[in-house]
């Protein structure tokens, strides 16, 4: 089964944890068999937290660096381009329902690539629920699923 991974399972890799998530949330769904996927668009909200936490003292540049590389050079985790044209056009018609583009690009590419998106987004996981979402995704991708980590682990 292939999970598209949300961003904040892969903040521990620069030194970011959140309260309530594993930090090795990444690598025992990878020990669990699944195949485990990341959107290009988060790599770069990677290095925009990071410049956060680098900027008021928390965090130093090779930490994140060395975070950054690690997931880029993890071969156990598929890559996927925000810039492929299928993703970029159900990202644009995604953005009539979901305010966040970068949300748009993450779940696009989910939907295109992955049976599952796994998120603890409240605005994502509200999609559930809305008559307009469900609709794109069958017409889609009609086995896919939002869950939250909990639900995977």
């Amino acid at each position: 089964m292939k999970l598209l991974l949300d961003t904040s399972y892969f903040l521990p890799a620069i030194g970011i944890s959140i309260k309530g998530l594993p930090e090795d949330a990444p690598i025992r769904l990878i020990r669990k068999g699944y195949k485990v996927s990341i959107s290009d668009i988060t790599l770069f909200e990677l290095s925009a937290k990071g410049a956060r936490y680098i900027t008021i003292g928390k965090l130093t540049s090779e930490r994140v660096c060395k975070g950054i590389r690690a997931v880029v050079y993890d071969d156990r985790i598929t890559k996927i381009s925000m810039y492929d044209s299928s993703i970029l056009l159900l990202a644009f018609r995604l953005r009539r329902i979901l305010n966040d583009f970068i949300d748009c690009l993450i779940l696009s590419s989910a939907l295109t690539q992955n049976d599952i998106l796994v998120t603890e987004d409240q605005d994502l996981q509200k999609l559930k629920e809305k008559r307009e979402f469900q609709e794109t995704f069958q017409t889609i991708n009609p086995k896919f699923k939002i869950q939250k980590l909990i639900e995977m682990i």
